[in-house]
């Protein structure tokens, strides 16, 4: 019991940013779309995040597994706070690029020190249901983020939804501050490692090793990862596709962000009323295959109704799939490599995102955007595919029963 009552501190702090995050979502995609009038322009804050990954993720994770995870958390909460509230300040995009490369930077600490502060504070067997509930508040926020952001924008100002989240983020920091310290006052075991050249090569052969031990952790990893890259490839045209092929208006594009939420939060109920009877394999699977669908189904569109459904779709499935291979990741990293194993294969996974996000970019200017983007949505349906034939083969359903580095002594 006393364990979950600190797992639903946890979830609301998180639902507090996040809802924060997605109010800030709308309001800063219009707010360059408004100062610029180029769609590249909002491409470029695509960018930003695996480029801030790039310059962060080599080091991060040799800090984050030796740190104190929840003081961590902390400070690079109140870091971005304070660096979002600077945005509505600005008048120069560059400005904005610039402060929103520090922001990710300091991301990049906590999305790895958050699965490592999580894996240690819930018990295996409690993992996929707080998966599911986590994924049911993110839902929310997914769903009423964009609708508060648009409610604002026309009755106050763009830059209202930014210092909302700048807010979100100290009150984040500030829950984290109630939480137990999981690393019980104490550093790591290698904690009084200096951070040298040496250090990190050791560090990243480490994953290494590990990758090469978990060949059949890493297959599902890759599978996952290269349709959710595709994905978040896709996502850097959304708005354009909404208001240049969909002659939309911005308020059709908070109202479509919505109806993904609400999908989100939809799915994200399903998946915690049925967590005891749908299998790991199933969570991921299913969930990865439908909400690839998703997109092909929003970008084959022709108007706003087949739009949203689309959206629905996609966000349903999503939180099923995110849930899924949130808890297969915990279950299967090493908590003392998690730190490390997540900031360098961010790393990678940053390259990849920039290669596609300016492929998918520059591919759109050549051809039609409609017809590109049901490319890359069918390369992430075949993915797809792959991963559901290659998690439900039946030797490897051991994966998903067993516990913490099994994927190390499984292979």
């Amino acid at each position: 019991m006393h364990s979950w009552k600190n797992a639903l501190l946890y979830i609301f702090g998180i639902g507090v940013s996040n809802l924060g995050n997605w109010i800030y979502l709308v309001a800063i995609n219009l707010l360059v779309l408004h100062m610029t009038g180029s769609p590249a322009a909002v491409a470029g804050l695509f960018i930003i995040r695996p480029l801030a990954t790039l310059f962060t993720n080599s080091w991060a994770g040799s800090i984050i597994d030796r740190a104190n995870k929840r003081r961590l958390m902390i400070t690079t909460d109140v870091i971005r706070g304070a660096l979002i509230a600077l945005i509505p300040f600005m008048s120069s995009v560059w400005a904005i690029y610039c402060i929103m490369f520090l922001i990710n930077v300091a991301g990049a600490f906590f999305g790895p020190t958050s699965m490592t502060y999580i894996t240690k504070l819930i018990p295996a067997e409690e993992r996929k249901r707080f998966n599911a509930w986590s994924s049911f508040t993110t839902s929310g926020a997914v769903l009423l983020g964009p609708a508060i952001s648009g409610l604002l924008i026309a009755y106050t100002d763009i830059r209202i939804s930014i210092f909302i989240n700048a807010v979100s983020f100290f009150i984040c920091a500030l829950v984290i501050y109630f939480l137990p310290d999981v690393d019980g006052g104490e550093r790591a075991a290698n904690g009084r490692d200096a951070i040298t050249m040496k250090t990190l090569l050791r560090d990243w052969a480490a994953v290494i090793d590990f990758g090469k031990a978990a060949k059949y952790f890493m297959l599902v990893y890759l599978l996952f990862q290269s349709a959710m890259l595709l994905g978040f490839a896709l996502d850097s045209q959304e708005a354009t596709f909404i208001k240049q092929v969909l002659l939309l208006g911005d308020e059709d594009y908070g109202l479509l962000v919505s109806v993904a939420g609400a999908g989100y939060l939809a799915g994200s109920a399903a998946a915690s009323l049925t967590v005891k009877w749908l299998s790991l394999r199933m969570f991921i699977g299913a969930g990865v295959l439908l909400s690839s669908a998703g997109y092909m189904i929003f970008y084959a569109a022709s108007g706003l109704l087949t739009a949203v459904i689309g959206f629905i779709v996609f966000g349903f499935f999503s939180s099923y799939a995110n849930a899924g291979y949130t808890t297969f990741f915990q279950n299967q990293v090493p908590i003392d490599l998690m730190g490390r194993f997540t900031s360098v294969t961010r790393l990678l996974e940053g390259m990849l995102q920039i290669l596609l996000t300016l492929l998918l970019g520059f591919a759109a200017d050549a051809w039609p955007l409609q017809a590109v983007c049901l490319i890359g949505a069918g390369a992430a349906v075949l993915i797809s595919v792959i991963l559901l034939v290659v998690i439900y083969a039946p030797s490897k359903v051991r994966h998903y029963e067993s516990g913490p580095a099994a994927a190390v002594n499984n292979t």
